[in-house]
């Protein structure tokens, strides 16, 4: 598949999903129990972020592609439905891969 059939593709039944680093390519695995953060810290990169509760807007990061799944209480309504953008700490994709602005 490519990016783009990924992108639209529901995620898989066991709740994990990937996000794809904009900038270098790169693949990270988001895990079902695993924030967006998380995955990207333990693949060794250094996201902002200061409540991780999605409430403060620190780790506001731009959507390329794919379909966020908006847990924050930041975004208003009117934000989610755009989708063009997701909170790291909390938010999770309804797409097998979300491209991010990073």
């Amino acid at each position: 598949m490519n990016t783009t059939e990924l992108t639209q593709t529901p995620i898989a039944a066991d709740g994990g999903f990937e996000i794809q680093l904009h900038k270098s390519g790169q693949i990270v695995q988001v895990a079902k129990d695993q924030s967006i953060l998380k995955a990207l810290q333990d693949a060794g990169h250094d996201a902002p972020f200061s409540c991780a509760e999605g409430i403060c807007g620190t780790c506001l990061t731009a959507v390329v592609a794919g379909t966020p799944d908006h847990w924050d209480s930041y975004l208003t309504p009117e934000e989610q439905e755009k989708g063009d953008c997701i909170m790291l700490c909390c938010s999770r994709s309804q797409t097998a891969r979300l491209v991010l602005d990073l």
